[in-house]
């Protein structure tokens, strides 16, 4: 064989550095615990948009009844999609910080908060 051609059963070093890595991620505590969490913010997402569709219906039934917008619902209502969106912002890697109640304390339900 040439040297530009080396035997199938050449292994070089560069391989191992290669995968290495990928070993090095699959052994870290703190890769599967960020896993775990994730997990956990999947089943509060969830739950959160399941309350979430419960206050719209609620809220949606106080106009049709009174005519008029619930402040508290409008705040809870707030509250949940800011949530939820420190949810997703967690689970695609856009953030550290863990949602609430891993890390960050509940949202307030003011309309202008920022995330």
């Amino acid at each position: 064989m040439s040297e530009n051609n080396p035997t199938a059963d050449d292994t070089g070093v560069d391989d191992v550095r290669k995968t290495a890595p990928v070993e090095e991620n699959l052994k870290s505590r703190s890769t599967w615990m960020r896993g775990l969490f994730m997990l956990l913010a999947c089943i509060l997402f969830w739950i959160a948009g399941f309350v979430g569709t419960f206050v719209v219906i609620i809220g949606f039934l106080w106009v049709l009844f009174s005519g008029e917008t619930n402040k508290q619902l409008q705040q809870i209502g707030q509250a949940i999609a800011t949530y939820m969106h420190q949810i997703v912002r967690y689970l695609t890697f856009n953030t550290d910080a863990r949602p609430f109640p891993f890390g960050e304390s509940w949202p307030s339900g003011d309309s202008d908060e920022t995330v």
